[in-house]
């Protein structure tokens, strides 16, 4: 008997292995096409373009070795340090006004009792951002329009003059800061929320027992409890901002007047796609890369002065 249970001892790792090597096998076929799109679509074209950042080609010829002289070129240009500038404004906007509004968005649906009302406002809020970015910008640049938008008309029916939304280089990046705002602030508003409702009520009502009013309990007791959820927020509508290009190509096909609506995105759209400059469209795409990725790093680090850990 003791012989027979040192064998059956002695054969169950191996079908342990069997197993732990089939489960293996299955979960690289359930991943395969995850990892597949990957390869294809990100970590294929990221290598590429970095090979093509080394070389002139227009897409017409055949490439030649630049070396670095597509990086040199970067710090002659004007162009790119405007649009890098109205990136960095519109991302840092788009942050701020994202928080604070979903903040307050989230805390006034939190506080409605019905929940009728509740579903209804919160779907109210997040239905635009489920609209193609190619129908906002279109629905906002007729409201907006000088001549015949229905905004323009009921602005100056109240007795308001308003600027040419588009075409003033003064108005033209706040008035995409606006659209964006109003397409994607169910987002962050929805995210927001989500936190808001995991911030334990007994913290809450100490706070209120200790004399606490509400701006005391919102700043001592809420936002320390959803920092992560806030940190959270605050890249992933960093980096959504970085890279926004759908509106500004929409509304202001050429950047705007005097370039003030052209993004970094924009600008690499038309130094590739326009002027056929690939060698350098693709070492500005490693700018981008990299200023995202350093600004990324950056909130991390931060993040650690500030975020409450769990």
């Amino acid at each position: 008997m003791t012989t027979a249970l040192v064998e059956a001892t002695a054969r169950t790792p191996s079908r342990e292995g069997g197993t732990g090597r089939s489960a293996g096998l299955a979960g690289w076929f359930f991943v395969s096409p995850a990892v597949l799109l990957f390869l294809v679509f990100v970590l294929g074209p990221f290598i590429a373009a970095i090979v093509l950042s080394f070389f002139s080609w227009d897409m017409l010829t055949p490439a030649t070795f630049n070396g670095f002289g597509n990086f040199t070129q970067m710090f002659s240009d004007p162009l790119l340090y405007k649009a890098l500038a109205n990136t960095f404004i519109f991302a840092i906007a788009s942050v701020v006004t994202h928080l604070i509004g979903g903040l307050l968005l989230a805390l006034g649906v939190n506080a409605l009792t019905s929940r009728v009302a509740s579903y209804f406002v919160r779907t109210s809020l997040f239905f635009p951002f489920v609209i193609s970015w190619a129908a906002v910008a279109l629905l906002w640049k007729y409201v907006l329009d000088p001549t015949f938008g229905m905004g323009t008309y009921y602005l100056k029916k109240i007795g308001i003059n308003p600027p040419d939304w588009f075409t003033d280089p003064h108005w033209a990046l706040p008035a995409i800061i606006g659209i964006d705002w109003w397409h994607t602030i169910g987002y962050t508003f929805v995210i927001l929320l989500a936190g808001l409702q995991t911030v334990p009520a007994q913290l809450i009502e100490a706070a209120k027992i200790d004399g606490c009013n509400a701006w005391q309990r919102l700043w001592h007791v809420i936002i320390p409890m959803m920092s992560p959820t806030i940190f959270f927020a605050t890249i992933i509508t960093f980096i959504g901002a970085f890279q926004i290009f759908d509106p500004v190509q929409i509304i202001t096909p050429d950047g705007g007047p005097e370039n003030a609506t052209t993004t970094i995105v924009m600008y690499l759209y038309q130094k590739g796609f326009q002027a056929f400059e690939v060698g350098y469209a693709s070492a500005v795409s490693i700018l981008v890369f990299a200023v995202m990725a350093v600004v990324t790093a950056f909130q991390f680090w931060a993040s650690r002065r500030w975020v409450v850990q769990s």
